[in-house]
C-alpha cells in the first residue's frame, strides 16, 4: 500500500482511538460511581441493567481498541491492508468501512462460520 494511503488509514485508526479511549473512560467512570440509595426494586433492577450494559459495552470497546493496536502495528511493519490468514490484499472499501480489519472479506466469513481459527 503506497504512502498517502497508509497515512490516511493511520490517522483514521489513530482519531477512533482516542475516541474509544475517551468513551471506556467515561464508561470506567460511571461504574466507579458510588451506588445511591435506592428503594425502590424497579429503580435498583434500572440501575444494574445500565451499569451491566455500559460494562459490556465497555468490553468490546477494549477489543476494537486491541485491533486498532494492532493495525496500527501492521502500519509499521508495512503490512497493513494484507489479510493476516491467507496473505491477500484487503479490498478498499473493507478497509474504509473496518479499518482495523486483519481479515480479508473471504476469511472473515469462514472466521464467522466457525472454519477459520482465530
Amino acid at each position: 500500500m503506497e504512502g498517502k494511503k497508509l497515512d490516511y488509514f493511520k490517522d483514521k485508526l489513530l482519531q477512533k482511538q482516542l475516541s474509544l479511549m475517551k468513551m471506556v473512560q467515561r464508561t470506567e467512570g460511571y461504574g466507579r460511581e458510588k451506588e445511591p440509595d435506592i428503594q425502590d426494586v424497579a429503580d435498583m433492577a434500572v440501575e444494574s441493567y445500565t451499569k451491566e450494559f455500559n460494562f459490556g459495552k465497555s468490553s468490546g470497546d477494549r477489543a476494537i481498541l486491541q485491533l486498532i493496536r494492532e493495525a496500527l502495528d501492521r502500519i509499521k511493519d508495512k503490512s497493513y491492508g494484507t489479510c493476516t490468514n491467507c496473505e491477500n490484499v484487503i479490498g478498499p472499501k473493507r478497509l474504509e468501512a473496518v479499518p482495523w480489519t486483519r481479515l480479508c472479506i473471504q476469511c472473515q466469513d469462514l472466521l464467522e462460520k466457525g472454519l477459520l481459527d482465530e
